[in-house]
């Protein structure tokens, strides 16, 4: 995992607007934000799916309302010591497309299921490669 996700994790606070979450995902190209009201705990996760969905029960009112009637709660998390395939498991058990990365108590990182995806990629090319590289000795 220390080599998955990025140290640049895009955090909101509780209460800043769906509005602004919006901006903050647009502006960095994100499909998730950790929030969080000190930039080290966590206290959520907001989601496009997370707006979607209050869009549809309560309607664009829901845009000038805080992140935290809109955010996950129960915010399932990694370690940077997890392997691969671990992350990969949780995602798929949990249904989930981004999972924080905690060093003890305190936020440290984030993967996405991108990550998860290209890692596994770069994996089997590379057993690809060596299976080449045997039968062509």
């Amino acid at each position: 995992m220390r080599s998955r996700g990025t140290t640049d994790v895009v955090t909101v606070s509780p209460d800043q607007t769906v509005t602004d979450l919006l901006a903050v995902l647009a502006e960095h190209r994100i499909g998730a934000v950790i929030v969080s009201a000190d930039g080290s705990t966590i206290d959520g996760i907001a989601s496009e799916r997370d707006i979607v969905r209050r869009l549809h029960d309560r309607g664009a009112e829901v845009l000038q309302a805080p992140v935290s009637e809109i955010m996950t709660t129960k915010v399932h998390t990694c370690t940077d010591d997890d392997q691969i395939e671990a992350v990969a498991h949780l995602m798929t058990q949990q249904r989930v497309r981004h999972l924080p990365v905690v060093r003890e108590t305190t936020l440290y990182s984030i993967v996405s299921i991108g990550d998860v995806v290209k890692f596994r990629i770069e994996q089997l090319q590379a057993e690809r490669d060596h299976l080449v590289e045997y039968i062509q000795q």
